[in-house]
């Protein structure tokens, strides 16, 4: 009787152990493994190392819960073949139609199903973050005692692994996991919004934020500054571009405020070009994430949209960035449009019916 359950025992611990490994190691986050890494933590490199090659230390879990319930069934078997045969056993004088070994393998079954299987997963699942130095030194220890194990697996699992250098994570991912932590309450809804147009970010063109020329405000770069600000007393925007002639000759642009200094020193007479700047000039279909490092490289917050062709299609600001990265809307206290292309369609539109292109 010693012996089977010296055997049952260790089948169940060992087992047991091993379930608690594989649980730990799967819910390790790559994010948790970076952070201990970041912050020196002792079992920080090894963990790296065993999530960037997780099939050695889950060979060494395999092989040792494989040898556990190998070695314990058979030592169980036989030392519960010893003590009741292959014979009916009898509970108080009244024979069981069983035999014990029969008995005694379907409690090892149930025993393995819970105690090895259900509740050290669940506590691993659980508790990952707390056990996790353990995990990482005990299946240090483990893998060197099951070098030859562990090799020979890795052989055959480099054979059958796909493209190592493709990742497992991806925008979708990501996407989905802001999505559960807004369920959870860890990420803030106003949150998830920012990190789900980050993602987005790359696949956005400079035409999508474009404010169109239609609504543009631009001004002859030889007007003088009073006759501008006569023709646009309430000036809207902080940046207005210049042309030369027509509208498709941008030439520059200047600012509002310096405008208005120059107009209160009694310098009214002076042309728009005297107080002129160089304007970036970038095409349509520009990703936005070029746009905004173009931008803050040259320390600029406006640029000239042009088409294919060359053709003005409108300007673009670093403002308007920051509200599609943000998205929102972000209004200065004399804005009275939300937004320009809304504004631009609608003048079309009204335009448009003007001319009878479109009837109610």
């Amino acid at each position: 009787m010693f012996l089977l359950i010296v055997f049952f025992c260790l089948s169940i611990v060992f087992s047991f152990l091993c379930s608690i490994w594989e649980a730990v190691l799967l819910s390790i986050t790559p994010s948790h493994a970076e952070v201990l890494l970041s912050q020196n933590h002792p079992v920080g490199p090894k963990l790296k190392e065993f999530k960037d090659e997780i099939d050695r230390p889950l060979s060494a879990i395999l092989t040792l819960n494989t040898l556990a319930h190998t070695v314990g069934a058979i030592g169980v078997g036989a030392q519960a073949g010893k003590l009741f045969g292959t014979g009916e056993i009898s509970i108080g004088g009244y024979p069981l139609p069983i035999s014990g070994e029969v008995l005694i393998a379907g409690f090892m079954t149930i025993a393995i199903l819970f105690l090895s299987e259900i509740f050290p997963k669940t506590i691993g699942a659980n508790n990952w973050k707390a056990l996790t130095p353990f995990t990482v030194r005990s299946l240090t220890f483990i893998s060197f005692i099951l070098a030859p194990f562990v090799w020979i697996s890795q052989i055959i699992t480099k054979i059958l692994k796909k493209d190592k250098s493709k990742s497992v994570l991806s925008r979708t991912d990501f996407a989905a996991m802001t999505q559960i932590g807004v369920k959870q309450g860890v990420i803030k809804t106003s949150e998830s919004k920012i990190i789900n147009n980050l993602l987005k970010f790359d696949s956005i063109q400079t035409t999508s934020i474009t404010t169109p020329r239609t609504v543009m405000l631009a001004a002859d770069s030889q007007m003088t500054l009073q006759a501008f600000y006569d023709k646009h007393p309430t000036i809207r925007f902080s940046r207005i571009p210049l042309y030369e002639g027509e509208l498709d000759k941008v030439t520059g642009y200047c600012l509002k405020d310096e405008l208005l200094d120059n107009i209160l020193k009694g310098n009214g007479d002076k042309a728009l070009k005297t107080i002129m700047r160089d304007i970036i000039v970038v095409k349509e279909e520009q990703p936005v994430p070029a746009l905004f490092n173009q931008l803050n490289e040259t320390r600029e917050h406006i640029a000239l949209v042009v088409d294919q062709y060359g053709g003005v299609e409108g300007v673009v600001t670093m403002e308007d960035v920051i509200e599609t990265l943000l998205g929102l809307e972000i209004l200065d206290e004399l804005d009275n449009s939300e937004d320009m292309q809304k504004l631009a369609r609608k003048k079309w539109e009204e335009r448009a019916k003007s001319l009878g292109l479109i009837v109610d």
